[in-house]
């Protein structure tokens, strides 16, 4: 017996929704000794770093050492923790026995609002195969706390959820055959944020670089999402007064933006934070800035064409018409210690070309080692959030906009140009 996964994105309204569309989610369950949680590690392997696993038996047991009952604390606490790590930018493994009776509306309303793939599996070991496979334990305290008996009495044969969410997975499935199974059946392969092969400048070479105002980015076709701008300040992150505005609209970004953002701090090592110094920026504030820095060149260099000073302000300034900045996906960030004291990265966030004798470049290479690790510590983390770096500018991450869409490959972006509410 098996059912379809739920791989498309869920349609859901934006105040009870989770995740982002290319986050996954994956509920494994099954009985006692079915090999839940060696799928779920199985997984983790294959994926990398980025995959939550939660466990029923750590939150229920080790956490709360609570009794499997029927309105268990756990049983909230399990969907509230999946939210939020779906939220941040992880795929979720939510594995564990996980009774129908017990955990099913949890379990259904967190597929129901995930807004990306989510998958349910059920592992069909038959008592007899639970009961050796539990004797093989190496073990011993645990075979002596955990006996036969415990294990007939809490078992239970082919406990599906309802609504035929699950796929049921026969025992005869080798665990390397079940891992890639939900893998295939996920995508989660495809899924692996910072994965896909994006145009890398070499070092220090500006030469290399797409610039915003190459006519391939503005050939990207935007097909709006419709997803809203959200304030950054209500969500426990740095936030920078530097560009802070009347409106504060310099403090918000599109809410995938904001769960990138969450999943890239949670990606740096101890000690060190992300800064967030500004995200959207209102169409006419972008004219603004394009222009008055075009107009800079232009007094510096007044025998340059209109074309070369337009293409040598985009170096800088993301031009009007498809600036990230203005579509609520592009962030301003460096790095801070846990004092909020801002590391050292070469040059100060939004240090021109010219101020900063190139060093704004993000592989630059008049940079000090200290400096040079520190932007690796940055860029690593960024794009493994799923951002794409505009290479003249180290502080600069966007996502799914026009520039990140051509780096990615991708036939069209999400997010374009929208107004604060």
């Amino acid at each position: 017996m098996t059912s379809t996964p739920t791989n498309a994105p869920s349609r859901v309204p934006a105040s009870s929704a989770a995740g982002r569309p290319d986050t996954r989610l994956v509920v494994i369950r099954g009985n006692s000794a079915s090999g839940k949680s060696s799928v779920a590690q199985g997984l983790r392997d294959h994926y990398g770093r980025g995959v939550a696993i939660l466990g029923q038996d750590v939150i229920r047991r080790n956490v709360l050492r609570e009794h499997d009952t029927t309105g268990g604390t756990n049983i909230a606490l399990l969907g509230r923790i999946a939210r939020h790590a779906l939220d941040a930018g992880f795929h979720v493994v939510l594995e564990g026995i996980l009774y129908a009776d017990r955990y099913s509306h949890m379990v259904s309303s967190l597929v129901r609002d995930h807004r990306g793939v989510s998958a349910c599996f059920y592992l069909d070991v038959p008592l007899e195969a639970t009961l050796a496979r539990h004797a093989s334990k190496a073990d011993a305290a645990y075979l002596e706390q955990v006996t036969d008996t415990h294990l007939t009495s809490w078992y239970r044969e082919l406990d599906l959820l309802p609504g035929g969410l699950e796929t049921v997975i026969p025992a005869d499935s080798a665990l390397k055959e079940t891992v890639a199974r939900i893998v295939r059946d996920t995508d989660l392969t495809a899924a692996a944020p910072g994965r896909t092969p994006q145009r890398k400048p070499s070092q220090g070479d500006s030469m290399n670089l797409v610039l915003m105002s190459d006519p391939q980015v503005a050939e990207i076709p935007v097909r709006e999402c419709g997803e809203p701008l959200v304030d950054v300040r209500e969500h426990d992150l740095r936030v920078d007064p530097r560009k802070q505005d009347p409106l504060g609209a310099y403090a918000h970004v599109r809410q995938g933006v904001l769960a990138r953002l969450k999943h890239a701090r949670s990606l740096l090592p101890a000690g060190v934070d992300l800064l967030f110094i500004e995200g959207y920026r209102p169409h006419a504030l972008q004219r603004r800035y394009f222009t008055e820095y075009r107009d800079e060149l232009a007094a510096a260099q007044p025998d340059w064409t209109p074309e070369q000073l337009h293409q040598a302000a985009s170096r800088y300034v993301s031009p009007p018409e498809i600036a990230p900045h203005s579509a609520g996906a592009a962030v301003d960030v460096t790095l801070v210690d846990q004092d909020g004291h801002e590391l050292d990265l070469g040059t100060r966030v939004n240090a021109s070309p010219e101020e900063s004798d190139g060093a704004c470049f993000t592989h630059a290479p008049n940079l000090s080692d200290q400096a040079r690790h520190h932007r690796t510590l940055l860029l690593s983390a960024m794009e493994s959030a799923g951002f794409t770096n505009y290479g003249t500018e180290f502080w600069h991450f966007s996502a799914t906009d026009r520039y990140d869409a051509l780096m990615r490959r991708e036939p069209y972006a999400r997010y374009g140009p929208i107004e604060l509410p």
